[in-house]
């Protein structure tokens, strides 16, 4: 892939460039933040730049949420009691107790961590971490089952599920591995909007791009999908 860059305004944007066999140019940010464009070898490299400036705005939208929200936000939790989490689309307030078995727990309202050593930011961090990966995996594989089960009429076999934490997209379709990759921090979005990603990356396994026929489809199996990526582009990320 070659490297190349636009400018947005008086915004630089950098890109590169995958050649290979695809009828439509397609632009996609990776899970490292790297933007990609792919495009057959046919295509005009000014073509693609021009492409690439008229999606400048969204570009530069998705990539700024991220990074404003996730690695810095995350950094300034202290995990005391009081501080308030998001799960399933629901606030929760932590509640930090001593205890010589250490555990997370959620209840009521509140998200409860057993911890020996009160004050060691990290073993409550890690321990935090640890309960939303846990949790990320069965509401996930959940989500996956029921949307795979909707899809499957039109050939599409139920994908390998993969999370981790990701700057700049809720989820990736992994084509050649047959895995959808599933961002850790979506565990807390409601289940609706869990279901769109899912259903959204699923999608990608019948048609790989955003084309005319990936959102027929999106919209005969989700008419209210526009409503769901809104809370999550406007609620859910600004949250975090």
């Amino acid at each position: 892939m070659e490297k190349h860059q636009i400018h947005f305004g008086n915004q630089p944007i950098d890109f590169w460039i995958e050649r290979k066999d695809v009828k439509n140019v397609n632009l996609n940010i990776k899970p490292d933040m790297r933007i990609v464009v792919s495009a057959n070898e046919k295509v005009p490299l000014s073509f693609i730049y021009d492409f690439v400036k008229s999606k400048g705005s969204w570009v530069l939208k998705n990539v700024k949420q991220f990074e404003d929200v996730l690695p810095h936000k995350q950094s300034e939790r202290e995990y005391v009691s009081g501080e308030s989490f998001k799960y399933l689309g629901k606030q929760y307030r932590l509640r930090v107790e001593q205890s010589a078995e250490e555990s997370v727990k959620y209840f009521r309202g509140f998200i409860y961590v057993h911890v020996q050593n009160p004050l060691n930011r990290s073993k409550k961090a890690k321990l935090v971490d640890a309960w939303y990966k846990e949790k990320a995996y069965k509401v996930f594989e959940e989500s996956l089952n029921k949307m795979s089960a909707l899809i499957g009429k039109y050939g599409v076999e139920k994908p390998e599920l993969e999370i981790r934490v990701m700057k700049a997209r809720w989820g990736s379709a992994q084509i050649d591995n047959n895995t959808i990759l599933i961002n850790t921090e979506l565990i807390k979005a409601p289940k609706y909007c869990i279901d769109y990603v899912i259903l959204h990356e699923l999608i990608h396994f019948k048609y790989n791009n955003h084309s005319e026929n990936f959102y027929n489809m999106l919209f005969t199996l989700m008419p209210d999908w526009e409503k769901r990526k809104k809370i999550l582009d406007e609620e859910i990320v600004r949250e975090l």
